[in-house]
């Protein structure tokens, strides 16, 4: 057995103030009442919710302050993600501190959450690191996990858990439930997918084992979900099999196909081109046809000049 013990946070977060206090709190009050865990993973953009008014260079104050939480407790911590300001441009960020306090990893999402996560740029490296003499880890941002080629590239680096921070408000929550649940099944790994409350998500997280068993799933409101995970579980899965059966690590290695889909210049992608452009809909719209918005008379704006006058944008950017 290889025990490691592991807390998910899932804390109501506001998108009006820093959460930075609260979530101070919080991780003393968790640290007080289960003085055994290890690990600490907060949600996705769980510092000051999804404002890029907040974005920071990294290294900056926030991260500082992570750190020295760190520390103090003697604990690794992804404190969810930040939007870092480097260049000029702005990523979605996670890092990844030691017991020591160290930064040790930082991974920027690869996947902004397009249309709607406008203005933030995509990264471009996988990130995995190591607890020594436990496991190694991976880590994705939200909408990464909807692409499934970044979790196996994670697992072929040999991580055995993947830490998902997330910040699901939206009503595709139980569409990301299956998708966790698959993807700790088709890599044969743990699964930490940890969803905000309030501003921050509608809750839901859920920390997943090798075989796609659900371990623990939350509500929608707080909670602090402190487990403890057995690695030899991955190892023994990898080794013989999902439940001594199907063994798809072994058989993605030992692959003859080399998936040509990924060339942009192939035909396959000659079908991926007539989707259209990546962009909102608008009411009115169907998807690959040009044509008129369409608005009734009461969404007209008060001039009676049509469109959506001083309702503004329905839907917006997250920030």
């Amino acid at each position: 057995m290889t025990p490691f013990a592991i807390a998910a946070l899932q804390l109501h977060v506001s998108a009006e103030r820093s959460n930075l206090e609260y979530i101070r709190s919080r991780v003393d009050t968790l640290l007080h009442l289960y003085p055994w865990v290890q690990m600490v993973v907060l949600s996705e953009l769980a510092a000051f919710g999804p404002l890029k008014a907040h974005a920071e260079t990294l290294p900056g104050p926030t991260e500082a302050l992570f750190q020295d939480w760190a520390a103090r407790h003697r604990i690794w911590l992804i404190p969810g993600s930040m939007y870092e300001l480097h260049g000029g441009k702005i990523y979605n960020t996670a890092s990844v501190i030691n017991p020591e306090g160290a930064v040790v990893a930082r991974h920027r999402k690869m996947f902004p959450f397009l249309p709607y996560e406008t203005g933030v740029e995509p990264g471009e490296d996988f990130v995995v690191f190591d607890v020594p003499g436990v496991a190694r880890f991976g880590l994705s941002i939200c909408y990464d996990m909807w692409f499934p080629e970044t979790s196996r590239t994670l697992a072929a680096m040999g991580a055995e858990v993947i830490i998902h921070p997330t910040m699901t408000p939206t009503i595709d929550r139980d569409v990301e439930l299956a998708i966790s649940r698959a993807t700790a099944a088709t890599n044969q790994c743990f699964m930490v997918d940890v969803n905000g409350a309030g501003d921050g998500g509608n809750g839901r997280s859920i920390i997943v084992g090798p075989f796609g068993d659900v371990v623990y799933q939350a509500g929608h409101g707080e909670e602090m979900m402190p487990l403890e995970i057995d690695l030899e579980r991955v190892r023994r899965s990898r080794e013989v099999g999902l439940r001594g059966l199907g063994q798809p690590l072994k058989s993605f290695r030992d692959r003859r196909v080399e998936f040509d889909v990924y060339r942009r210049d192939l035909p396959q992608h000659e079908y991926l081109r007539t989707l259209g452009p990546l962009v909102k809909p608008e009411r009115g719209s169907r998807a690959g046809l040009d044509g008129p918005v369409l608005w009734s008379e009461a969404e007209r704006s008060p001039d009676g000049a049509g469109g959506p006058g001083e309702l503004g944008e329905r839907g917006g950017e997250w920030a």
